[in-house]
């Protein structure tokens, strides 16, 4: 029995079971045309058990230490249990359509490789803008965006083991949200179950609007969970 799972707990901590890998992924691409690809560089020791900061304040991130706590945290997360297809917006295409539900999006930019996923998805009878279609919405971290074989009729996904990215982004100078891959339940602090995806971006800056969903928060406060690596970017960059 799969016992993996991530509990939002109140006010506090992702509650985390099952021993499910934790790892740092890391954005690359260019300055000019933004991210391309991630890049797993390191996988943490974690227990059986373990809680993951969402406040943005812990000194020990990415886990807790309690700090939500002192400065009386307050998330108010968000309960829909509609599914992702029946929310999401459909644009059509000659060989992929494209699933789009626009809150979801992490800010991550994947999507603007190519002449980007919604024109490429448009133009997927041309082979390169179809392959890029699917590679940036893909790589898309936030699973706003998925693509669908019209042949198949399938939806077109990474085969992702479950994991927690600790995702980082020098491009644009921050810590992103944490990427939860591989199909891994989710539920609420009453023990309500959110959809499980392949993909989504859970918020660990503190700010985001659409609790516990990342909405790219981390990009306008410069969040930084302490890597020493990034670098924020000056306003003419």
């Amino acid at each position: 029995m799969n016992n993996q799972k991530i509990k939002v707990s109140k006010n506090g901590p992702y509650l985390v079971s099952g021993k499910i890998p934790l790892a740092k992924e890391i954005a690359i691409g260019n300055a000019n045309n933004g991210p391309t690809d991630w890049v797993r560089e390191e996988e943490m020791e974690v227990l059986e058990n373990y809680a993951l900061c969402r406040c943005g304040h812990s000194r020990n991130k990415p886990f807790c230490d309690g700090t939500h706590q002192k400065i009386y945290f307050v998330a108010l997360d968000i309960i829909d249990q509609q599914l992702f297809t029946e929310k999401a917006s459909k644009i059509v295409g000659p060989e992929l359509d494209l699933y789009d539900y626009q809150k979801l999006c992490s800010g991550a930019r994947f999507c603007h490789l190519g002449q980007s996923t919604w024109n490429d998805v448009i133009n997927s009878n041309n082979l390169e803008a179809k392959q890029n279609a699917i590679r940036s919405a893909c790589n898309c971290p936030s699973g706003r965006l998925v693509v669908v074989d019209k042949q198949t009729g399938k939806m077109i996904e990474p085969d992702y083991q479950p994991v927690i990215g600790i995702t980082e982004d020098p491009l644009a100078g921050v810590s992103g949200p944490l990427a939860v891959k591989g199909n891994i339940e989710i539920e609420t602090s009453d023990g309500e179950k959110y959809e499980t995806r392949n993909r989504v971006t859970l918020c660990r800056c503190g700010l985001s609007k659409n609790m516990p969903f990342c909405d790219a928060k981390h990009l306008g406060s410069s969040f930084n969970d302490g890597d020493k690596s990034l670098k924020p970017k000056r306003n003419n960059e």
